[in-house]
């Protein structure tokens, strides 16, 4: 006979952590299961040498405001993000997290730009900017010293004459989003939920009562199985194409997946880490993607100090770090087709930004750390293989975000794309609840307004509030206000 369960989670990534961990908190006697492929959970995105680490908040990444007169998409993101500190911080109430130092840490987020017409862009962004609640305490300055004093690499032996500038903001942080995942995974079992690693799904079938029919396969063990699910979450990254095409749903017509890899000079120096305690952002080379922006980056992972640079963009047909030769190729479907092709005929730029980091020597690598930090020295770094990025194809555009994809039944969902990821899981996964389980809405929103006090609120637009539910989440997290 086969099992059937409440909920099904694909991937052991941060999104289906987090989105088991709250259905486990409204409706705890659901029962679920996660399937993961590899032998541990967080081995892909969510691991933190494969992504730079950074609580995207939009203190520091400029695409998500290249009109500088237009903060919408920036304070969008900061709102997510607030989202995210809240429930962290009422995980950690409820002993679901450990201390907050095990996963998030205070870093500073700056901006450092070099030209005239960057500079004269960044002011415009400040101006801007500090004018908004959430972005409060944000600092410019063109002034070699200040800088110095902010972030000592980027001016040490610096061209004479050279015009730049930066933007600072105290109350950044770093986060470890495989710490997040495992103590969410292990949190999740100690309630009851199976996570089942070594296991591959590989096929989505719908029964005629509405649930869903999962085959997978045991890589270690006993071979294929089968398990039926009342709802299921596609939470694997590059493959969630792969198995929403599999599902049949007519949602996922249209989607194409385009994989952009990366690399990072990383350096664990003590005498350089000590030097640098900031996430620098700067502008991305024309065509690049945004996740391409150039970033000299302070982690803490297991309590260790290093820094990160990059990234570097690869190619790869693979969807994920270890995933197939044949990924690119197999999603080829006829609905999607055109639109993968005018893609690459219109996207040209990209094309050309690809070349050209794919034929960078590392020793040119290093020069574009120069550019950053213009004391580099090649001996201290070396380089890492980061994660596969797959970047959404709908419609005959390159998409950079993040887009949920779901049944019209609500009854199936995935997640489809990259950056800000991460950062903004909590809010993805809150809308991802309110269009699957809308006939749950009223009896779980008590609940949710006791883990995310300010759920259905925005903060920006209500200075008070915005300053208090800061100072609150920035003591429980250990985080400057």
């Amino acid at each position: 006979m086969t099992e059937s369960v409440d909920v099904v989670l694909i991937g052991g990534g941060v999104m289906s952590a987090t989105l088991g961990t709250l259905l486990k908190e409204l409706q705890p006697d659901w029962k679920i299961v996660a399937f993961e492929r590899l032998g541990d959970v967080a081995l892909e995105s969510s691991n933190p040498w494969n992504n730079a680490g950074t609580g995207h908040s939009a203190l520091c990444e400029l695409n998500y405001m290249p009109d500088p007169a237009d903060p919408a998409k920036a304070i969008g993101i900061n709102e997510q993000f607030q989202v995210s500190r809240q429930l962290w911080s009422s995980f950690i109430d409820r002993g679901i997290l450990n201390e907050a130092s095990t996963f998030i840490n205070s870093t500073p987020h700056m901006t450092f730009v070099r030209g005239e017409k960057d500079v004269a862009y960044l002011k415009a962004r400040y101006e801007t900017l500090k004018k908004q609640p959430l972005f409060k305490g944000i600092e410019y300055s063109e002034d070699s010293r200040v800088i110095n004093q902010w972030a000592p690499l980027l001016m040490q032996k610096r061209t004479k004459g050279e015009v730049f500038a930066a933007t600072r903001v105290p109350a950044g942080s770093d986060v470890d989003f495989g710490s997040v995942t495992h103590q969410l995974f292990d949190y999740l079992r100690s309630q009851g939920a199976e996570v089942r690693l070594n296991h591959e799904v590989k096929k989505l079938k719908k029964k005629s009562d509405g649930t869903w029919d999962i085959r997978f396969r045991n890589r270690v063990g006993s071979g294929p199985g089968r398990i039926n699910a009342k709802f299921v979450f596609v939470g694997a990254g590059g493959w969630a194409i792969k198995l929403l095409q599999s599902s049949g749903i007519p949602e996922i017509k249209g989607y194409g997946v385009f994989p952009i890899g990366g690399q990072f000079l990383k350096t664990s120096d003590p005498k350089l880490v000590a030097q640098h305690q900031a996430k620098v952002y700067s502008q991305a080379a024309v065509g690049a993607p945004p996740m391409s922006v150039p970033h000299l980056d302070a982690r803490k992972v297991d309590g260790e100090g290093s820094l990160m640079f990059g990234p570097f963009a690869t190619f790869s047909p693979k969807f994920l770090k270890t995933g197939s030769w044949l990924d690119i190729v197999r999603q080829v479907r006829l609905s999607n087709l055109g639109s993968m092709l005018k893609v690459g005929a219109t996207n040209l730029d990209l094309v050309k930004y690809l070349v050209s980091e794919l034929m960078k020597s590392r020793e040119k690598k290093i020069d574009s750390l120069r550019e950053f930090m213009p004391t580099a020295d090649g001996k201290d770094w070396e380089l890492i293989q980061a994660g596969q990025r797959a970047q959404v194809m709908k419609g005959g555009k390159l998409q950079f975000g993040t887009e949920v994809v779901s049944s019209a039944d609500g009854s199936i969902a995935g997640l489809l794309g990259a950056s800000p990821g991460a950062s903004t899981t909590v809010s993805i996964m809150l809308n991802l609840i309110a269009k699957c389980f809308p006939e749950h809405t009223a009896a779980w929103e008590p609940k949710l307004k006791e883990l995310i006090p300010t759920y259905g609120e925005t903060l920006n637009d209500k200075v008070d509030l915005a300053v208090a539910t800061e100072t609150k989440t920035a003591e429980k997290l250990g985080l400057l206000v």
